[in-house]
């Protein structure tokens, strides 16, 4: 009885094999049948508009069609897989007829029917390669902004981490990921706006050294980052690489925006447009660069510029093609042609009346180190590590102008009587000073000159006489040396003038750790 039991299991096993099997062969002559007719609707699309678009449209459209097909084997893939449900008929239907899918209809229908994106624009949008560096004030909203938009990759760069004083103006990060790397954090917003974008991260500061080879990978770049050595690394890599840029900058009530290296041209190109260079041939002095922890910023200042910059974006990606004057010939690069626009410079001001204004550059200069003739910027010297950025715009370290004798710790003021023999002397501005301040301390902002901060002193009441101890003290510990050093220089009689090193850093790290830390 055992045996035939047995007999009995096998043939049972070998019909389900063959039952398998045929089942199969259905699903694989089904899905030759389903890319058979994709690609005759494809040739029927390319017969039915080729005679009255030109060709970089119809490319456009293929494009997006085998992009289609791929994504459907793909997702076939996936489902014989167990990974997900299949595509439903009406959708696999509709792909055969429409460049885009039916849902690409639905959640870009109130910009496909304006005129200036129409569907050329968004099938320009949907193959677009677009790279951010930087996802903080500017970077956030322009991904959130061309995410929706529909732009078919993202790439976001950014070495840092979301901290909680970046919540009031970073809207794509959130209390709940502090603490998390910002590319990441940026992508799980994003991927709930539109999970169609395809994004890729790049967890690190971007360098010399690798900003070649990514930049090549996109269309497009957007500079969204705080300081002069990045927008100088950055703007020579778009030229180097062919890229245009939409380069913008925001602090305090005010911002900057605008559009380089487009048309994009090679070095000595006469016809292409000015590189940040060309604009800004040296960079400011270090100790006059304010960050957003030192100088402030507005929230929606810096998503103002933001905004403005995934405008930017897509306007010179979706660009029409333009028709060279005296040729019968199209263009394929919109934004490369003869017609773009020229370089503005549009500077925001919140508390102004107008808020915009926009000043007409110059085309390119003749003597540019990235973008001229005579350009000494190359593949080589940027990948190679031989450009010094940080010694190009100048490293703004922490000064140290005052001896040791000058200078006091700021647990070591905390032990000093409180018996009116020392003044303390706050150097911060009227609105920092209103947020907290040490009782009896007196307010006298620093004005950045000497001989003015000392004028408000002595009308303010000081007079620093000798017996008395002076200290001075501001935020991190560089304005208080400053004016010290004014008094210090300038006292006909000996007087005691001491700085107090940190400021108020060191004050909630050494003495009050409940001072604000703001």
């Amino acid at each position: 009885m055992d045996m035939f039991s047995d007999t009995d299991d096998q043939v049972h096993h070998l019909k389900r094999q063959i039952e398998a099997t045929e089942s199969q062969l259905r699903n694989l002559k089904l899905q030759l049948q389903q890319a058979e007719q994709q690609a005759e609707a494809a040739r029927h699309l390319s017969e039915a508009y080729q005679g009255g678009f030109p060709a970089e449209w119809m490319d456009e459209t293929l494009v997006a069609l085998q992009q289609d097909v791929t994504r459907d084997i793909a997702q076939k893939v996936r489902q014989e897989g167990g990974f997900e449900g299949a595509p439903s008929v009406q959708d696999a239907a509709q792909r055969r007829r429409w460049p885009l899918g039916n849902h690409e209809y639905k959640r870009y229908g109130r910009q496909l029917i304006m005129p200036e994106i129409g569907l050329h624009g968004q099938l320009r949008l949907k193959n677009a390669r677009v790279l951010i560096v930087g996802v903080g004030g500017l970077g956030c909203p322009a991904a959130a902004y061309l995410a929706s938009a529909g732009v078919g990759t993202l790439g976001l760069v950014d070495g840092d981490t979301v901290e909680e004083s970046n919540l009031h103006r970073q809207v794509a990060h959130s209390t709940s990921r502090v603490g998390m790397n910002k590319t990441k954090s940026a992508v799980e917003y994003l991927r709930s706006l539109n999970p169609n974008v395809i994004y890729n991260r790049y967890e690190y500061h971007l360098s010399p050294q690798k900003a070649v080879q990514i930049f090549e990978q996109y269309d497009l770049v957007l500079d969204c980052t705080d300081h002069p050595t990045s927008r100088y690394l950055i703007s020579d890599a778009c030229v180097l690489t062919g890229k245009t840029l939409v380069s913008a900058s925001a602090l305090k009530t005010e911002g900057q925006l605008i559009v380089i290296n487009n048309p994009s041209r090679p070095p000595g190109d006469a016809l292409g447009g000015p590189c940040y260079r060309c604009v800004f041939p040296k960079p400011p002095p270090a100790e006059s660069v304010l960050s957003c922890g030192e100088g402030g910023i507005l929230g929606p200042v810096v998503g103002v510029m933001g905004v403005l910059q995934a405008l930017e974006a897509i306007k010179v990606l979706t660009a029409r093609a333009q028709r060279p004057a005296n040729s019968g010939d199209w263009s394929t690069d919109g934004a490369a042609s003869e017609t773009a626009p020229k370089a503005t410079l549009c500077m925001f001001s919140a508390y102004n009346n107008p808020q915009f204004r926009s000043v007409r550059l110059r085309s390119r200069r003749a003597d540019c180190a990235a973008c001229s003739a005579q350009a000494t910027i190359s593949r080589q010297s940027l990948t190679s590590g031989s450009l010094d950025y940080i010694a190009f715009c100048g490293a703004a370290s922490p000064i140290n102008l005052l001896p040791p004798a000058s200078r006091v710790s700021a647990s070591d003021f905390s032990r000093l009587p409180r018996d009116g023999s020392n003044v303390l002397i706050d150097v911060r501005d009227e609105t920092q000073y209103a947020m907290c301040a040490l009782r009896g301390s007196v307010n006298v902002p620093w004005t950045g000159s000497a001989d003015t901060w000392l004028e408000r002193a002595v009308a303010t009441g000081l007079s620093f006489e000798e017996g008395r101890q002076h200290y001075v003290m501001c935020r991190f510990g560089n304005d208080s040396q400053l004016a010290a050093k004014a008094v210090l220089d300038r006292a006909h009689i000996p007087v005691s003038v001491k700085d107090i090193k940190g400021g108020f850093e060191s004050w909630r790290k050494e003495v009050d750790p409940s001072w604000p830390d703001y």
